[in-house]
């Protein structure tokens, strides 16, 4: 029997990257057909961010979200929908008014980042396990707030993917699941090559991967060039994977994707190494997730 692995696709992300790729989407209509296409391609999962529909920046909005969500629902797809509560966490600072940021800070509490996962209730969604630098950016995640999130999650009934963006977030999100704010198998996920967290390797995803509890499941993706690269060591490392443009708008040097296309050759990759694809369904009874 081959092995299997589940296939996400992250189809916008927050970053500024609409104007580099115009297949990146932006309308909450854009978002959701990019997801269902994403899934007849062969993804199991579709991770969504929401924008603004009018400047294509990041929409903490509850209506774009619903909006989103509503419309995979309706159209019947089946795919696993994972939204982000990673919400407002950009703090830039500001020599003028350290204490305060500067222009483009965007902070959200706990309650305010956890608010789509609460009200729309998805299968899954994501944890940022810490603060990192993104660039001269950093994304604030401070651990007590981490805790109350999770605490939300739990509450909620949703599983969610612990992101990783350095060791650092490995040691606390086993914190998290060592106080009991995790049910079930722990779900990680690596995410690899962003400026400054962890790096795009083999070494790194091998010594994050021996960091997690022996009943984890986890997941890992690199950016840009890395991405397609880093399908096939995950895959064949034994983790899931992840594909899309919210890290990668490229299919190859010079060539714009669409995320079906990187769906696509991300499957082929893996069929190429005897490795399939889960379906919704299988993913859902292998991780004990609630439809």
């Amino acid at each position: 029997m081959s092995q299997k692995v589940m296939l996400t696709a992250a189809v916008t992300g927050a970053g500024d990257t609409t104007q580099k790729n115009p297949n990146v989407p932006v309308t909450p209509k854009e978002i959701a057909e990019s997801a269902i296409a994403s899934a007849k391609a062969g993804a199991t999962v579709a991770h969504v961010h929401a924008r603004d529909p009018k400047t294509g920046g990041i929409s903490h909005h509850i209506d774009h979200y619903r909006e989103i969500v509503d419309r995979i629902r309706e159209s019947e797809t089946d795919v696993i929908i994972n939204i982000t509560s990673g919400g407002g966490g950009d703090f830039i600072p500001s020599l003028d008014t350290p204490a305060a940021g500067g222009d483009g800070t965007d902070i959200q509490t706990p309650a305010e980042r956890h608010e789509p996962v609460g009200e729309l209730l998805p299968e899954m969604c994501t944890l940022d396990c810490g603060s990192t630098n993104f660039g001269n950016m950093i994304y604030m995640s401070p651990t007590d707030w981490l805790r109350k999130q999770a605490k939300l999650i739990q509450e909620s009934g949703v599983k969610p993917e612990l992101e990783c963006f350095d060791t650092g977030h490995v040691r606390f999100a086993n914190q998290l699941v060592k106080e009991g704010l995790i049910d079930d198998d722990p779900m990680y996920q690596f995410c690899l090559g962003i400026p400054w967290g962890a790096d795009s390797d083999v070494e790194t995803l091998s010594y994050m991967k021996s960091r997690i509890p022996e009943n984890a499941h986890w997941s890992a993706f690199g950016i840009g060039r890395m991405q397609l690269p880093m399908v096939t060591q995950a895959a064949l490392l034994g983790g899931n994977v992840r594909v899309g443009l919210e890290d990668n708008l490229y299919l190859k040097k010079g060539v714009l994707a669409s995320n079906e296309q990187l769906v696509d050759q991300a499957v082929k990759q893996l069929n190429s190494n005897n490795i399939e694809v889960m379906t919704p369904a299988e993913a859902r009874e292998a991780y004990n997730l609630r439809k």
